[in-house]
């Protein structure tokens, strides 16, 4: 397949199947990296701030949709699919935080081209973090991590549990039953294998009985690197909160001990979020917390306007930029 880009037209490099992905309300572009294509879409005028969306493990970019229509008032919107997820190229064996976080720095510096707010759930949050550190003198004005797993999402945690007693758990599933890039498909042993776990949680998560859109569009090598423990093997995350520059805000959602296991439900423990507020605090940076321990792990996608409400108040109380 070809597409048309600028004064070239190339071969798009492999993400999810062509003939499975679905169609969305805004239109989706492939810009060039490099070592890949990434796809993103966008919403709202250039004349405003700009905010640049990450989504989850397993989510593509269109899990922002609805959020992207509320914010597009105030801001230029973008959201991503990054590599791995949705249109944007697979790439077995090469995710990492770090790779991850220099395809936005890419990204941000060929296609938004100015300073950018960044807000991202789950690992996108740890991706918000990793910018907040890292991405380029001038690039990130300000970082929104939505309940981000840091310390949680590593093999090797210095705070509290690590990959294995949290949702890895899940990601193993992924890994043995669908396969790298699906080459194994299994998503009915999938559901076997959730259903009849020894972990009381996940034989309680909702599942599907068909494979959902967003796992479609989704590499289950993500999910052996986060397993593995590689995909934060080069960027441990007390060194990465140790080197934050702009201005932070961690939301932090439902989550409980699991009595049967001991197991982490939610993306990460009390101690966990205290701790990497306060090694961000120790950099000398602002760092707001909104504590909602009733909201879902995904807030921008099940209930946008609440996120929306959150990142806009919290973004306002920014100083102006320069």
């Amino acid at each position: 397949m070809a597409i048309q880009q600028g004064k070239e037209r190339r071969t798009v490099r492999h993400g999810a199947p062509e003939h499975l992905l679905v169609s969305h309300g805004y239109e989706e572009k492939l810009v060039d990296l490099g070592e890949i294509d990434l796809n993103y879409a966008e919403a709202g005028s250039a004349a405003n701030p700009a905010l640049l969306l990450l989504p989850s493990q397993s989510e593509s970019w269109w899990g922002y949709e609805e959020a992207m229509g509320l914010l597009a008032d105030d801001f230029h919107v973008f959201a991503v699919d990054l590599r791995g997820q949705g249109r944007s190229t697979w790439t077995p064996g090469r995710y990492s935080l770090d790779n991850f976080g220099n395809d936005l720095v890419r990204f941000i510096d060929l296609v938004i081209g100015r300073p950018v707010i960044v807000s991202g759930n789950s690992s996108g949050g740890v991706l918000a973090a990793w910018l907040a550190a890292f991405a380029l003198p001038g690039q990130i004005r300000a970082a929104v991590a939505e309940d981000a797993p840091f310390f949680a999402s590593e093999l090797n945690s210095k705070v509290g549990h690590t990959i294995r007693q949290a949702a890895g758990h899940i990601f193993v599933n992924w890994r043995d039953y669908l396969g790298d890039q699906w080459s194994v498909g299994d998503y009915k042993g999938f559901l076997a294998a959730m259903k009849s776990s020894e972990i009381p949680m996940l034989r309680q998560v909702p599942l599907p009985e068909e494979a959902p859109q967003n796992l479609v569009e989704y590499d289950p090598e993500w999910g052996r690197a986060f397993y593995e423990g590689t995909v934060a093997q080069t960027c441990p995350h007390d060194y990465m909160l140790s080197q934050v520059k702009v201005p932070m805000l961690v939301t932090h959602h439902a989550r409980m001990i699991d009595e049967a296991t001991a197991g982490l439900v939610g993306a990460m423990s009390d101690l966990q979020v205290s701790k990497a507020v306060e090694m961000i605090r120790a950099t000398g940076v602002s760092v707001d917390v909104v504590d909602l321990p009733e909201a879902p792990h995904i807030l921008h996608q099940l209930v946008p306007h609440q996120y929306v409400e959150i990142v806009k108040r919290w973004i306002a109380s920014l100083p102006a930029a320069r």
